[in-house]
């Protein structure tokens, strides 16, 4: 006989479970042990608990290769439980870590492996070879792909979050807090009282007056400079949309500025031409939004524009606006607008410019490029790398809750009568035709950082704070993937040859990028560099980038002059004629702000479950060396919060959204 120890951990904050009956057995390479019951009333089922038992074997089962566990309800009854860890110690005293972190919600049986990664070449006992392929065949039959929406990346085809299989939904504690949020967003934010009111604004003052609450102090900042030329183009570099900017070499042949034009707002002396070969004119062209049919609210048609901008660093280091065209076609009733335009031209125009910024950033810049290439991440993952493949390992702690939370957001979102249906200017219907536009140019490229930055120029820009703590996040991320990545493909024989891999990278391109070869996304891997690379890419996108867009949502659009959700009047066709109250009644009504508004709270609160970069609590590597591999990482994003935390120090407006500890995991709201 051998008596086996088990040491069963369960999960702080969880809940409890008092009423289903748990069976365990082991499995070892020379036989199976009988099911033990464990107390359905025992300390097993208490949430932080670890419990000993010891389990008597007639025989020496060898080397544990799985644990069963055997859940059944008590009567017609059965609640979740959430196993942390199973440590089996056999009679020689050698210790096998089991780790789990999961949920076990429904009547089955759950195996669980030992901690060490596996490639699929390092499994030879069948037994493990035939877990691995089952894992996956299960998996493979509850995320399905779709393609409901042709032109678009593919997503998982339920359309109901408790479909989900139980490690991908919320936990208990994100689950409430996104429910009360949802619930009191308007109330937080003192909006119940004039959220139903569809007239227009009386003057900007009532804005400021009725957003009182809930403020930041960038918001604050954003109301009082929101129409300082400088401020204007800065937020091309330092707000949430720092990814459309880019260096002009040349003028787009539609756009209808002429050199004579803009030259009274450089430097004395200099010319356009001048400025441009001294790479000091950019330029944002919203071409992308050019055709598509604006939404219509409560009857209202909304209107969409498509500006072109050009802006201009002066020896100061300011980034100025200097001419604003706002549809692609030049003509007579498509004006150059101007700083030195009459003052209420020169602002529409800048607004309207701002409403195309906002459906951009919202569709392309945050939702197409971080949330909908997340859930392709994600489910190639979880369908095609079981849990002990080491990149699965690598990877889930920046794919958690993905799943749940873009379901929710293309029922209440995107939607018919959702939120953009009801209050933003493309409406749900532009914005899929939007997303299909921005899809058929996206490349690789343009997802990794270094290269996105050398494709549109952008090296040497002052003041570039995303770039600038973007490339280090991008640096110190790349270091750490190389390590681990190294440490388990020696070889590019390894990479080469690793199925489970290359089918993932396989439905990447095939499901997630339509097959298209000319975004450059790799269709196999064929060597070290080129895995590091796109794992990088991966981690970055999920964390790093949906950070840059994302986090400062409410402190920049918040005050709605700044970025208007839609407009109900169409763009001017002429100069010297539009007034105060013009301004005010092509602006957003008070009904689609506070809409608006209150989303982008939602948006930007913090769970209380939050997990930041570089944290893993529900660690799955049980490694010495991969475990030095974390610990240095955290290291180093450590030392870059320390630096940028100091050069923020004394700054007008810091920038802090790519502050490490302010960068979640994973996209998850």
């Amino acid at each position: 006989m051998g008596t086996y120890q088990v040491y069963l951990s369960t999960e702080q904050s969880t809940g409890i479970s008092i009423f289903d009956t748990i069976t365990i057995s082991l499995i070892g390479t020379n036989g199976k042990s009988a099911k033990f019951l464990i107390s359905k009333c025992g300390e097993a089922f208490v949430t932080g608990s670890k419990v000993k038992y010891e389990l008597n074997c007639e025989t020496d089962l060898g080397d544990i290769l799985l644990v069963r566990l055997e859940k059944h309800p008590c009567l017609l009854f059965s609640s979740g439980w959430f196993c942390k860890e199973i440590v089996v110690e056999a009679p020689s005293g050698r210790q096998q870590h089991f780790p789990y972190h999961r949920w076990m919600v429904k009547q089955d049986t759950y195996d669980l492996r030992m901690g060490s990664a596996k490639k699929i070449s390092e499994d030879s006992n069948p037994v493990l070879v035939e877990h691995r392929k089952h894992e996956l065949m299960y998996l493979q039959s509850q995320l399905k792909w779709s393609h409901a929406t042709p032109g678009i990346p593919g997503h998982i085809q339920s359309e109901n979050p408790m479909d989900l299989p139980s490690e991908l939904k919320f936990s208990f504690t994100k689950s409430m807090a996104f429910f009360f949020n949802s619930k009191s967003a308007l109330a937080e934010l003192n909006l119940t009282r004039v959220s139903k009111r569809s007239a227009a604004w009386k003057n900007l003052e009532d804005i400021g007056q009725i957003f009182s609450h809930s403020k930041t102090s960038v918001s604050d900042y954003v109301q009082t400079h929101w129409n300082e030329d400088d401020f204007f183009g800065g937020q091309y570099l330092f707000g949430c949309n720092p990814t459309i900017i880019k260096k002009c070499n040349a003028l787009p042949p539609n756009f209808g500025v002429r050199h004579e034009m803009v030259e009274p707002f450089l430097e004395e002396g200099t010319s356009l031409h001048d400025e441009i070969k001294k790479g000091n004119i950019f330029l944002v062209d919203y071409k992308l939004l050019d055709g598509i049919k604006a939404n219509v609210i409560n009857r209202d048609q909304q209107y969409l524009p498509a500006p072109i901008c050009l802006l201009y660093k002066n020896t100061n280091n300011q980034m100025l606006p200097i001419a604003i065209q706002l549809m692609q076609r030049p003509g007579p009733e498509n004006p150059v607008f101007l700083p030195s335009d009459p003052e209420h031209d020169w602002m529409l125009a800048k607004m309207y410019t701002r409403s195309a910024d906002f459906s951009y950033h919202q569709l392309v810049s945050h939702l197409l490029h971080t949330h909908l290439l997340a859930e392709v991440f994600c489910m190639a993952t979880y369908r095609q790398l079981p849990s002990v493949h080491p990149l699965f390992k690598l990877l889930m702690p920046h794919l958690r809750y993905t799943l749940q939370i873009n379901i929710l957001a293309r029922k209440r979102l995107l939607g018919k009568g959702g939120v953009f249906d009801q209050a933003i200017s493309t409406g749900s219907g532009g914005a899929f035709i939007l997303l299909q536009k921005a899809f058929t140019s996206l490349t690789y490229t343009a997802l990794c950082l270094p290269d996105d930055i050398m494709d549109r120029d952008m090296e040497t820009v002052p003041n570039y704070y995303y770039r600038d703590d973007g490339l280090r996040l991008w640096g110190i991320i790349n270091r750490f993937v190389d390590k681990m990545v190294n440490f388990y493909y020696p070889r590019n024989f390894d990479i080469v040859h690793d199925v489970e891999l290359q089918e993932w990278i396989k439905e990447i391109f095939t499901e997630g990028f339509l097959s298209r070869s000319e975004t450059g996304i790799p269709k196999r891997f064929d060597a070290s560099q080129q895995l590091i690379k796109f794992l990088t890419m991966v981690i970055f996108t999920c964390s790093v980038q949906h950070a840059a867009v994302n986090n400062g949502q409410f402190d920049f659009f918040s005050w709605m002059p700044n970025a208007p959700p839609t407009m109900c009047r169409p763009p001017p066709t002429a100069k010297g004629q539009i007034t105060k109250k013009d301004v005010l009644n092509s602006l957003a009504n008070i009904k689609s702000t506070c809409k608006a508004i209150s989303v982008l709270w939602l948006l930007t609160r913090k769970s209380m479950d939050y997990v930041t970069l570089g944290q893993y609590p529900d660690n799955f590597f049980i490694e010495e060396t991969p475990q030095t591999f974390f610990s240095e990482f955290q290291k180093e994003l450590k030392e870059l919060s320390s630096e940028i935390m100091t050069r923020n120090e004394g700054m007008e407006l810091p920038y802090t959204y790519l502050l490490p500890d302010l960068i979640e995991n994973s996209v998850t709201i």
